[in-house]
C-alpha cells in the first residue's frame, strides 16, 4: 500500500476532525488538535499497544497533512460542509484502509489473530473517539448505532483469516480494505443500522 493512500486517508480523517472544530467554534490551534488526533490517533493507540514508537512521529507527513487540512476547513469550511456526501466515500475508504493496514502490523509484530482485529479496529475508529472526547461529546460510535465499526471488524477478521492462510501483502490489504468500504457503502445507502436492545425504542 503507498504512503499516497495512506496520507489521503489521513487527510479525509482530518478533515472531519476540523470540521467539527468549526462547530464547536474552537479557534486555529483547537481546530488542528481536532484535526490531528482523529487523523492519527488511532494509529498511535495501536502503536502503544504494540510497544513500538507511533507511526505518527517518525514520518513529517503525519502531521503536515493534518494541518493542511485544518487550513481548507479553517478558510473553507463552507464549500467543505457542502462536499460532505463526496468526503464520506473517502472516510468509508479511510476507513477501510485503516483497518486493514493496523491488522497487518499488528500481525508483523506477531498478535494473535483477535488481538490484531481489535487493534484493526482501533486503528480505523480510535480518532473519532478521541475527536468525540476532546471535544465534549460522547464518542458517536457508541450511540448513533451507523455501521462504522462493524464493517471495520469484518475487514480486519478477514486481514487476520487471509493471514493465517498464508495470504499476504497487498492482496490481502485489498481484499479487506474493499470488503469493509463496500459494506460502509451499502450501509450509508440503506440506512443500516446496529440493533437496539430489545424493547428499547428508537430516540426521538
Amino acid at each position: 500500500m503507498t504512503p499516497l493512500l495512506d496520507l489521503t486517508g489521513i487527510l479525509v480523517f482530518a478533515l472531519s476532525g476540523a470540521l467539527e472544530g468549526v462547530r464547536k467554534r474552537l479557534d486555529l490551534v483547537g481546530m488542528a488538535v481536532l484535526a490531528f488526533f482523529t487523523a492519527v490517533g488511532g494509529g498511535i493507540l495501536r502503536d502503544l499497544f504494540i510497544g513500538v514508537q507511533p507511526a505518527a512521529f517518525r514520518d513529517v507527513g503525519y502531521l503536515l497533512v493534518p494541518l493542511a487540512a485544518t487550513a481548507i476547513a479553517f478558510f473553507w469550511h463552507p464549500q467543505v460542509e457542502r462536499a460532505m456526501p463526496a468526503v464520506l466515500i473517502f472516510d468509508a475508504a479511510g476507513l477501510g484502509l485503516f483497518c486493514a493496514l493496523g491488522t497487518q502490523k499488528a500481525l508483523s509484530y506477531g498478535l494473535s489473530g483477535p488481538h490484531a482485529v481489535f487493534l484493526g479496529v482501533c486503528t480505523a475508529v480510535g480518532g473519532g473517539i478521541i475527536r468525540d472526547v476532546l471535544s465534549g461529546e460522547m464518542p458517536s460510535l457508541l450511540y448513533d448505532r451507523q455501521l462504522y465499526a462493524v464493517p471495520a471488524m469484518l475487514g480486519a477478521t478477514v486481514m487476520a483469516t487471509l493471514h493465517g492462510f498464508g495470504v499476504l501483502g497487498s492482496v490481502a490489504t485489498l481484499a479487506s480494505a474493499v470488503l469493509a468500504f463496500g459494506l460502509r457503502i451499502v450501509a450509508m445507502r440503506y440506512g443500516w443500522r446496529a440493533p437496539l436492545a430489545r424493547g428499547v425504542r428508537e430516540p426521538g
